[in-house]
């Protein structure tokens, strides 16, 4: 059995698992809110905590697993996951839930491995392409919006939670037996000279750039099911459901972007999507009152962060393939946050204001900066070696 193959399926199915994991709360975060007579702000908070603690911590996971190797890093995830899983069921109070939700939240550093494992066995010409399909994984957000709502109807709320462990579990004992371990790096580094990424520009103008195409992807992937019922008066079940076609879309997506990114270059394609990004944040600002423009206009939104999630993941092992795992981390981690911030944010507006419209707005200023910058930087004809270029300064 050639384990080298298997990389690229397993990690992605496990990837997918995980997210569902990370994405548990959302689906009944309306359901939590009638249990414990939540406001919006703090329904908001409680969607928003495991994505914190996911975000941040792809940067140690990102080091640990350019150190110690994918396989074992993946399997000590999914083992770790098992615990807060198992304690959210017995959850009986905001505060219990809220506290295994904090913990669940280490689904989302799955990211962050999975990305440094496979970049690390693939072909540089290849992968775009390879991260881009690994990137799929993402569906697991739209798998907890099918299923998440339902199995809390047929068996109840703790069934939720306790029913993930068994996929966890499958998923560890396959990372363990049938893929290979990546190779050990020639220069041990320590957490600090890992981090050192941290002063070369393009860390950061990718870390900004992702903070808008992954974090509005797990933003609306997260939020949207609040968002729905509280405009349209949808049933969880539905919302859920309309949710996860917008992380269908955009996770379908996200490999074209890294294709396209290897055939005609990431900032062409990043230019087109922050344009993208703009239109539809533009459009959701005028038509909210409608949930047939809201539908077609976030669709288009979830097409635009697939793509856009592709191409930024092209640049990372490109610009840095020897610390692809500490720069995936990294911009991992911005990602995350940039879907932190939001859903918080929505709740506070909603509070003060009882609309969501300047999230919105506030969206479609941050994508006509990144386009402006992406034009000075990126969408322009560079050789591998003006790349480069920054990585020796």
């Amino acid at each position: 059995m050639n384990k080298q193959k298997l990389v690229l399926p397993i990690t992605t199915f496990g990837m997918a698992f995980a997210f569902a994991v990370w994405s548990v709360i959302s689906p009944l975060a309306s359901t939590f809110q009638e249990m414990y007579h939540l406001t919006s702000t703090q329904k908001s908070i409680l969607v928003a905590i495991p994505v914190l603690l996911g975000s941040v911590m792809r940067i140690p996971l990102g080091i640990l697993t350019d150190r110690y190797g994918g396989r074992k890093m993946f399997t000590l995830l999914f083992a770790f996951l098992i615990i807060p899983l198992f304690g959210a069921g017995f959850a009986n109070s905001i505060g219990a839930l809220m506290f295994w939700a904090f913990f669940i939240g280490m689904a989302g550093t799955s990211f962050a491995i999975s990305i440094a494992f496979v970049s690390k066995l693939t072909p540089p010409e290849k992968q775009g392409t390879a991260l881009g399909i690994n990137g799929m994984g993402n569906i697991g957000t739209a798998i907890a919006g099918f299923t998440i709502p339902t199995i809390a109807v047929s068996f109840g709320v703790q069934w939720a939670f306790w029913g993930l462990i068994i996929p966890v579990v499958l998923m560890m004992i396959m990372v363990w037996f049938l893929t290979p371990e990546t190779p050990k790096p020639k220069e041990q580094k320590t957490m600090l000279s890992a981090l050192s990424v941290l002063k070369y520009k393009n860390t950061w103008t990718l870390s900004l750039f992702y903070f808008l195409t992954f974090g509005s992807f797990v933003a609306l992937g997260i939020y949207l099911p609040s968002l729905l019922t509280d405009l349209y008066g949808l049933t969880p079940v539905d919302a859920g459901l309309r949710a996860a076609g917008f992380v269908v879309v955009a996770t379908l997506i996200r490999p074209v972007g890294g294709i396209l990114a290897d055939k005609v270059g990431a900032g062409k394609i990043l230019t087109f999507v922050y344009i993208g990004f703009a239109i539809g944040a533009a459009t959701i600002v005028i038509g909210m009152n409608s949930i047939i423009i809201m539908t077609i206009a976030c669709l288009f939104i979830a097409a635009m962060a697939g793509l856009g999630n592709g191409s930024v993941f092209k640049l990372v092992p490109q610009l840095f393939p020897k610390e692809t795992g500490a720069v995936t981390g990294i911009v991992g981690a911005w990602g995350g946050l940039g879907g932190f911030f939001p859903p918080i944010l929505m709740g506070i507006v909603k509070d003060m204001t009882g609309s969501y419209v300047l999230g919105f707005v506030l969206l479609g200023v941050l994508a006509i900066v990144c386009l402006l910058i992406n034009k000075v930087v990126f969408d322009k004809k560079q050789k591998q070696s003006a790349y480069e270029l920054d990585l020796v300064k």
